[in-house]
């Protein structure tokens, strides 16, 4: 793999170049810990006040939720190729400011159209300041060693949870929860805006060749048969995961545990996230990528399942939810290095939103979908059976994913 040049000319030099903004690490650990934390786990926590305070029904409000996944993930393509061509600072300020915006609206929502313009707002402002923008300005500033840049920032990611789901259900406890989300909107604003428009200001490099690596176009490996395959195993494991995480906290209602409890269960898991990140690393120097992914995704079936199995005590939950999070925690990892160990970094932003938007689009369905099959199914229990099952079936797909790969 080339190392990147500057727009300046020059070659890059690894470690140490010059064309990195030197705050640009930091800031992105800063800012995704706010925004996962606010725009995403903040909605599990309060969505049993939400429902109970205006009478909206779960299913609504989590349709609603839904939607911002879903335009996420379509928007996700987009806000890709700007990347490639363009660079993260424009594309994340303007959706940290949408981010806060959108937070405003679901805040103030007076009936549940408003409710779900906000929430497709906040779909935009995700597509923007999640993972994917920051994996690609990591991915071109930091490489060749961009994985160590994305372990870090992750390792900070990880953190979302464990910071506001327990904060959320803080402030919900002495606040109604659209004042909670007011008071989210302005930490989010205080954080992010300034953090992105600062700190992401180095020139942006031109994407490198590595022939060897990526002998066809953008097009040609987004239609290729190991991409398809892989893009199938994400969004079906996409698909249970982001259910698991939003159903969590139901599900330990169910068993009769207070929102406290649950909302700290959901929140350890994104210790469990950090600490699993810090393994990435020697997985894969023992493991091929394709190893990798089958063993993650079925180990997030075995998760999955021990959830549905085991229904106390607390402390076992706990053990179970660290252990879901770091699986949950690798798999992110996971994700975004798949498109650099099979066809390198050169339409890393482009290939990275395919790949990304079958399984955003999973993730978006997966809260609605989640509530209605609880009901059927006859509670949260067998809803987490019925999502290691289609874990399982994501796993048994990955072998088919090797073509292109190579060993890190």
């Amino acid at each position: 793999m080339t190392d990147l040049g500057t727009r300046g000319g020059g070659a890059a030099t690894g470690t140490g170049d010059r064309s990195r903004p030197r705050a640009a690490l930091p800031a992105l650990c800063a800012t995704q810990i706010v925004s996962w934390g606010i725009v995403y786990y903040a909605f599990p926590v309060l969505n049993p006040g939400i429902t109970a305070a205006t009478g909206w029904s779960a299913g609504a409000t989590t349709a609603a939720f839904s939607l911002a996944l879903a335009v996420s993930a379509l928007a996700g393509i987009r806000v890709g190729r700007v990347l490639d061509r363009s660079g993260p600072r424009t594309v994340m300020t303007v959706g940290s400011v949408l981010g806060v915006v959108s937070i405003l609206i679901v805040a103030t929502a007076p009936n549940i159209p408003v409710f779900f313009l906000g929430w497709a707002s906040a779909g935009l402002a995700m597509a923007a300041t999640f993972y994917q923008p920051a994996f690609a300005a990591l991915t071109r500033w930091w490489a060749p060693d961009h994985v160590r840049a994305l372990t870090i920032v992750t390792l900070a990611g990880g953190l979302a949870s464990t910071v506001f789901a327990p904060l959320t259900a803080a402030l919900a406890d002495h606040l109604s929860w659209r004042h909670t989300y007011l008071v989210l909107a302005a930490v989010l604003a205080a954080v992010t805006i300034p953090a992105h428009a600062l700190a992401l200001r180095a020139p942006w490099p031109d994407a490198p060749t590595s022939p060897a690596r990526t002998p066809e176009g953008a097009a040609e490996v987004g239609r290729s048969r190991p991409f398809l395959l892989l893009a199938a195993a994400f969004t079906l494991s996409g698909f249970a995961m982001y259910a698991v995480v939003v159903a969590l906290v139901p599900l330990l209602l169910e068993r009769g545990y207070t929102t406290s409890q649950a909302a700290w269960a959901l929140g350890i898991g994104g210790a469990g996230q950090t600490l699993g990140r810090t393994l990435y690393a020697a997985l894969a120097r023992r493991t091929t990528a394709t190893a990798r992914t089958t063993i993650l995704i079925a180990l997030g079936a075995l998760t999955t399942a021990a959830f549905a199995a085991v229904p106390g005590p607390y402390g076992l939950l706990i053990a179970v939810s660290v252990a879901a999070g770091m699986v949950r925690g690798n798999l992110t990892l996971l994700q975004a290095t798949a498109v650099t160990d099979r066809w390198g970094t050169t339409h890393y932003g482009r290939l990275s939103g395919l790949l990304a938007a079958p399984a955003h689009t999973a993730a978006a369905l997966a809260p609605f979908a989640g509530a209605a099959l609880a009901v059927p199914l006859g509670g949260y229990g067998p809803l987490f059976f019925l999502l290691a099952t289609v874990s399982v079936a994501a796993a048994l797909i990955t072998p088919w994913t090797a073509a292109g790969a190579v060993r890190r």
